[in-house]
């Protein structure tokens, strides 16, 4: 990845702006003509953040840790990365490690962020409470966002 942006001015825009949470972003945006006419750029801003629910931890290749950290999100070396969280072998769902000091680690894998990583809380409520739709969410609702989530679209799951 070379930069957070599908073209020149959303990357552009969101280096401005940051990964923020949607009511700061819609603050800037009713304070910016270049994001008020460029609404797809808003989406992505939105869509990019955690809301303060968990830690995104960006393993990009070729953007800086300068670069990464200025737009709200935490750096990592990707082979580093790649080398700890081995997403050829994860599955989707709570996953176990063992780090070289012999500490357990079970984490969340999701291999597509866009489809569970942002969602609200409330999707994950107890079956009683959810929609149809939502009952075919296989996600508990003792679950919390962890800093440190490894940067692979990870939630931890809480200490018992």
């Amino acid at each position: 990845v070379e930069t957070f942006g599908e073209d020149d001015c959303i990357d552009k825009l969101i280096r401005k702006v940051g990964y923020v949470g949607t009511p700061e972003i819609m603050k800037a945006m009713e304070n910016d003509e270049e994001l008020k006419s460029n609404l797809s750029a808003v989406a992505h801003l939105i869509h990019g953040s955690s809301e303060g629910r968990f830690s995104v931890t960006y393993c990009p290749g070729k953007l800086t840790k300068g670069e990464v950290e200025s737009v709200g999100y935490n750096y990592a070396d990707l082979e580093k990365m790649n080398r700890v969280y081995n997403v050829e072998t994860l599955r989707d769902g709570w996953n176990f490690r063992t780090d070289e000091n012999g500490s357990k680690e079970e984490f969340y894998y999701i291999s597509n962020p866009a489809l569970g990583l942002w969602a609200h809380p409330s999707r994950f409520e107890e079956e009683s409470s959810t929609s149809t739709a939502q009952k075919n969410v296989a996600i508990s609702s003792n679950q919390e966002a962890s800093d440190g989530s490894g940067g692979v679209g990870g939630w931890k799951k809480p200490p018992r």
